[in-house]
């Protein structure tokens, strides 16, 4: 969330920039503003009364030595512990309504953020590689489906449209692709491997910023008090909410992978055909904690250790920036990659790069304490390392042979174990 002393002393300014997003949101500013008033009041009447009560008890003490009657006085202190309990009701109330004022503001876009309303103002910044030359390139639901690779009919048996089940060589190059992921990451990234629940609760939601503008979005339980991940971003970033770190331990970087598990699946259509968009996905997550003069700065190393992994499969992609309008809710600045897909015909985005400034940070607590001693809030940066299923639809488009089968790129063979995948025969 947004500091509040920052709408206090910036209201104007604050207003402008989140305008820059679109919607209406900035209209919540002014309401923050009278929250925030009233809750600052309140607490002054409070300690103001609260002194007033400690000088006035103590003339009660004084005036019984002396005989007086104490009863006018025993009245006004009555009267005022009464006001105060009033006063910490109004406040606990006032501050329930600031904070979800505060949590339904987005985070502000980086100065250098291009300005747009959505994504046709995103700019190219980077094109890697050349467009496969593939005369009348199969998608990958013709190219999976000789193959034997994946089934949408054994997944709505089971569960329901928008799943996918893999199948012999479908499962094993899943299987590859997520080593072969995790291995980059940790062993030439430097980042730390770990293994996280695909369950957790609504406070871990909140403090990356799902919750509460995309709950409809969400898998819930528990009566909406646990959520399936729908990012490993969520639990990841979560293992140091409520922590102060020493600056010695900064920069934190981790990886992980985790299904992901999103309701919303898009529109019907070719541009969501077979497995561009189901609920149930598999994605590796790069998350970074670390100082706020490093943040942007390690936001471009973060999109280049995302970027390595298409490098290294051969792919053809691009990397655009998002304008502000076209920014995620917690992200203050955003790189997608997109993966070229020739039986698409189009790109595909494969991961989204994000620093979040001290947004994710305040709604986490997640703090460290600098040189001098004084508790400051992290940064926190991730990116998808990558997302797997149109990693895995840009694969086989890229690689497909005119005999039907799928050549392995030589960098996947160690963990697929083959370098082709070839039709099943009667």
């Amino acid at each position: 969330m947004l500091d509040i002393r920052l709408i206090r002393d910036n209201p104007e300014d604050v207003k402008a920039r989140v305008k820059l997003r679109g919607g209406d949101a900035w209209q919540l500013i002014d309401e923050v503003l009278a929250c925030d008033e009233e809750r600052r009041n309140a607490e002054t009447e409070k300690q103001a009364l609260q002194s007033e009560r400690n000088s006035t008890s103590k003339q009660i003490g004084m005036k019984k030595k002396q005989g007086e009657d104490t009863t006018a006085i025993e009245a006004r202190v009555r009267a005022i512990g009464d006001r105060i309990r009033e006063l910490d009701t109004l406040s606990e109330s006032v501050s329930v309504k600031l904070n979800d004022l505060l949590m339904s503001i987005p985070n502000l876009p980086h100065a250098d953020c291009p300005v747009g309303t959505d994504e046709t103002a995103n700019p190219v910044v980077k094109v890697w590689g050349t467009k496969p030359e593939i005369e009348n390139p199969k998608d990958h639901v013709e190219l999976a489906g000789n193959l034997g690779l994946i089934s949408f009919e054994d997944a709505a048996r089971i569960t329901g449209s928008g799943f996918v089940v893999y199948r012999g060589s479908g499962a094993r190059l899943e299987r590859a692709l997520i080593n072969f992921l995790l291995n980059t990451q940790s062993e030439e990234h430097g980042y730390q491997e770990v293994g996280v629940p695909f369950i957790v609760k609504r406070e871990c939601m909140e403090g990356t910023g799902q919750l509460p503008k995309f709950e409809d979005d969400m898998y819930g339980t528990e009566e909406q008090q646990m959520f399936l991940v729908p990012t490993a971003e969520v639990p990841v970033t979560n293992l140091y909410r409520d922590t102060l770190l020493q600056e010695k331990e900064l920069p934190i970087k981790m990886t992980g992978y985790t299904p992901c598990f999103r309701r919303e699946a898009g529109s019907a259509g070719r541009v969501n055909r077979g497995m561009i968009r189901i609920h149930q996905f598999d994605k590796v997550e790069l998350v970074q904690i670390l100082k706020p003069e490093d943040s942007f700065a390690q936001l471009e190393a973060l999109l280049g250790h995302a970027e390595a992994i298409l490098q290294k499969l051969g792919l053809h992609y691009r990397v655009i920036e998002l304008c502000t309008g076209d920014l995620g809710f917690s992200s203050a600045k955003t790189y997608d990659i997109e993966v070229w897909a020739p039986g698409q015909g189009q790109y595909l985005e494969v991961s989204s790069c994000s620093c979040f400034t001290d947004y994710q940070a305040r709604r986490m607590k997640l703090r460290y304490k600098d040189a001098d001693g004084k508790n400051q809030f992290c940064h926190t940066l991730n990116g998808s390392g990558t997302a797997l299923p149109r990693l895995f639809v840009a694969l086989l488009e890229t690689y497909q042979q005119e005999d039907g089968s799928v050549l392995i790129p030589e960098v996947l063979v160690p963990y697929f174990g083959k370098d082709k995948i070839t039709p099943i025969t009667p």
